[in-house]
């Protein structure tokens, strides 16, 4: 593969269909690492300096609401798993050629990626954002809520609608740039989807680190229980994590870490090089892949 040859540009149609089947691919993947999802919330709703671990919090889940609980919750999610990917790589791709334009490059650098990343982020978070409450709320057994509609009418006014998928995305996107710049350049098809692999990886794990301590802050403010005239104690994002940090430690600003980077770190290599392998299928059917 020469140097100096470019992938050729793919319509948004394509990005989204190749982020939609990355998609799937996860999910299917991954599906067996589901319940993850539900210890890693549980962990975060947890006020207490000391908590049963990931182990313990699985265990205790089970022995008291049963096996069928870790299921309760997942099917917005797994509704949407195929849009929010598609929006997420559709979005990169659009928001990547407008930053290289306006900046008046030909090619992407660390700080575009990392900008296009966040820029990627919060484009998911107006599509995803609604479901992921619905979840919460779901696997919560404290809460009131009405239904789901409930659960997004009310958190919605009071906390937006742009979260932490800024800050995955941003490290994701970036990471994934510099990595790519650092492995040795691929000489076969293989080689590449391994990079693609490696750097998805990597890139889910620097995500993972970047968003963990505010994706625990806003599962307590989803979590909080709403008292008419009692302002929650979990209201605001950044006084949420002094205030956690001052009474749990800095250390509760992780709860829920290895259950969630167990899925996105693995997850996130193979989201890149579906989407990857994907988008190479696409350039060949509608010609020469490069230009």
């Amino acid at each position: 593969m020469s140097t100096e040859h470019k992938p050729k540009p793919l319509p948004f149609a394509a990005n989204f269909a190749a982020g939609a089947i990355a998609g799937i691919s996860e999910i299917l993947t991954f599906y067996p690492l589901a319940q993850v999802v539900e210890v890693k919330t549980r962990m975060q709703l947890d006020t207490s300096k000391s908590t049963a671990g990931l182990v313990g919090t699985f265990r205790n889940i089970i022995k008291e609401e049963g096996a069928g609980r870790l299921y309760r919750g997942l099917v917005p999610p797994l509704m949407l798993e195929a849009p929010k990917r598609a929006v997420k790589f559709a979005a990169n791709d659009f928001w990547g050629k407008t930053f290289l334009g306006l900046a008046g490059e030909s090619k992407m650098t660390q700080n575009i990626s990392i900008l296009t990343g966040c820029s990627a982020g919060a484009t998911e978070s107006f599509v995803v954002v609604p479901f992921e409450l619905v979840k919460i709320k779901l696997q919560d057994k404290k809460s009131t809520y009405k239904g789901p509609m409930d659960v997004v009418k009310q958190v919605v006014q009071k906390n937006g609608l742009l979260g932490l998928h800024v800050y995955w995305n941003g490290g994701y996107f970036g990471s994934i740039y510099q990595v790519k710049a650092l492995l040795p350049k691929p000489q076969t098809q293989k080689a590449e989807l391994m990079n693609n692999f490696i750097s998805g990886a990597i890139g889910g794990f620097a995500g993972t680190v970047l968003n963990t301590p505010l994706d625990v802050v806003k599962s307590r403010i989803q979590g909080t229980e709403k008292i008419p005239g009692v302002v929650p104690k979990y209201n605001w994002t950044y006084p949420a994590l002094v205030t956690i940090a001052r009474e749990e430690g800095l250390g509760a600003l992780y709860k829920g870490f290895i259950p969630k980077v167990l899925r996105l770190a693995p997850g996130g290599g193979v989201l890149l090089l579906v989407v990857e392998f994907t988008l190479g299928v696409f350039r060949t059917a509608l010609g020469p892949p490069y230009i």
